[in-house]
């Protein structure tokens, strides 16, 4: 007979496993029916981001569709399945080991490991350690001891055994409890422990229901508003729905997407006119990971092309040191603001960057619109020419840009030939276009005369501030570039706006328009 003290013990951290399983049910019951309940759900952005020894598995079927779809579902019944039975002591130690499957697979996916991670360790990760690998842990404990016999659905199996199994029950428990139980008894002390759990199950589904009906409230009341602030209103077009990889042209010698990823939201710069917070929040949205994960689903897309400034030029040497993606580098050559204590001249700074951009790899450089406009109208053709000479010189493809006609008009007038143009292209019918002041909302001043003599060029053209920062919509702004004479677009895009602007793009140079009304010849 075991001492008193013993068994208190020995109940206690009976009570503390069933607590345990059903902690680690009820989270595995949420999850699965978070995603049940999400409308197009889909594990592809997981698996395709994976980066560890069976990455390839993973991001093949990312990019399978018919295996996706069904990795999908069983991901999703696995989590309901094995959370209820965990949650409920049904046939506890089989739902802990197939709960041990499941995180296993999720932990080889993305492991914490420092070299293989987007950038720094995400809340829940600890080196090595994560919270996947600590839940793998705790199932496996309750793999070995059989938690659902003590508090749960396993206790009424007893009910179908035969008679001399129930003989032997009975004995172990008189030994144990020092008392003779008749089998009536022993059967209600059964149905007793396999129905303990049965209402835990029931406050799950109370919590279940009034979050739904919460979120039914957000969605009737923020979600169709139309001026509604809820991440609800944010309809996500995911990879599954991608029609098509944005096609190629040539610039020189080197292919790029004729979608150009735009590095200004990426760096936390937006053109935000008298809203003070949104560069603040853009910044805070784009943490390193945010960065890396856009990168890559850029490349997804057939977007492989990134322009931006060099400040971004070690963030995006990382992405390729990593393996994560092979995203080609356009650099505008600008940066941060001219410090009299390290450069003598502003002009010194902008070579410096030139430098910079081509140390870091970039595959072309231009010399930003703003610069080459200040350069041109204050009678700077010097500076100008020893900018384009440096970059000629280091065999990077060369480009000029600009936010206004005139400058290229002067640029071609003084025999400047590069691999090609950058210039800001938009019409003007949006509202904030008719304010009598520019307050930070155009960016193509003359559109009509901009078409006109950009026809006239023989090299490509990439046209940027299509969008107007924001103004004009997507598909309106691409369809109107690529109209124009455009030969690539540059666009700011957020992580969940890809797939869809992807797909505009793609409209757009499907488009008659496009395809039978564009004056300008295609230069790449």
């Amino acid at each position: 007979m075991e001492k008193p003290g013993a068994s208190i013990l020995n109940r206690n951290v009976k009570i503390m496993l069933v607590l345990l399983r059903v902690a680690i049910g009820w989270h595995f019951l949420f999850e699965g029916l978070s995603k049940l309940f999400t409308p197009g759900w889909t594990a592809a952005e997981y698996l395709s981001t994976s980066r560890w020894i069976f990455a390839p598995v993973f991001q093949w079927i990312a990019e399978s569709p018919s295996v996706l779809a069904a990795v999908d579902i069983i991901n999703i019944w696995a989590l309901i399945i094995i959370g209820l039975g965990l949650m409920l002591g049904f046939y506890s130690r089989i739902m802990a080991v197939g709960g041990m499957v499941l995180l296993f697979l999720y932990y080889v996916a993305h492991p914490p490991f420092i070299r293989i991670q987007f950038g720094f360790p995400a809340e829940g990760d600890y080196m090595i350690i994560n919270k996947n690998l600590i839940e793998m842990l705790a199932l496996g404990v309750l793999a070995f001891i059989p938690t659902g016999k003590f508090l749960g659905m396993d206790s009424l199996a007893f009910l179908f055994k035969k008679d001399d199994r129930v003989r032997e029950e009975k004995v172990n428990i008189e030994s144990q409890e020092g008392q003779i139980v008749s089998t009536e008894q022993l059967k209600r002390r059964q149905w007793l422990k396999g129905a303990l759990t049965l209402p835990v199950a029931g406050i799950f589904g109370v919590a279940l229901f009034r979050r739904m009906k919460w979120e039914s409230y957000e969605e009737q009341n923020l979600v169709e508003a139309v001026t509604g602030a809820s991440v609800k209103n944010l309809n996500v077009t995911v990879l599954n729905e991608l029609k098509g990889l944005i096609p190629k042209g040539k610039i020189k010698n080197v292919e790029f997407s004729r979608l150009i990823l735009g590095g200004n939201l990426l760096s936390g710069y937006s053109h935000s006119r008298d809203l003070i917070y949104v560069s603040q929040l853009v910044k805070a949205y784009h943490h390193r990971d945010k960065i890396f994960a856009t990168f890559l689903l850029a490349e997804k897309c057939g977007v492989d092309t990134l322009l931006t400034n060099p400040i971004m030029a070690t963030m995006i040497d990382e992405y390729w040191k990593r393996g994560i993606g092979k995203i080609k580098f356009i650099s505008d050559c600008a940066g941060l603001e001219y410090d009299k204590g390290i450069y003598p001249t502003p002009y010194q700074k902008y070579l410096d960057r030139i430098r910079r951009a081509i140390d870091f790899g970039a595959v072309a450089c231009y010399i930003q619109g703003e610069t080459a406009d200040y350069y041109m109208k204050n009678g700077m053709k010097k500076e100008l020419e020893g900018a384009l000479q440096l970059i000629r010189d280091n065999n990077v493809v060369l480009g000029i840009g600009s936010h206004h006609i005139e400058t290229i008009e002067a640029c071609v007038e003084e025999g400047y030939e590069p691999d090609f143009w950058m210039k800001t292209l938009h019409h003007h019918n949006y509202w904030s276009a008719k304010a009598e002041e520019w307050h930070d909302n155009m960016y193509c001043f003359n559109p009509e005369r901009t078409i006109e003599f950009m026809e006239s060029l023989p090299q490509p053209w990439i046209a940027f501030k299509v969008m107007a920062a924001g103004a004009i919509h997507p598909n309106e702004a691409f369809r109107y570039a690529f109209e124009k004479g455009a030969d690539f677009i540059c666009a700011g895009m957020y992580d969940f706006q890809m797939v869809e602007d992807t797909n505009l793009a793609l409209d757009a140079l499907a488009s008659y328009e496009v395809m039978n009304g564009r004056k300008r010849g295609w230069r790449a």
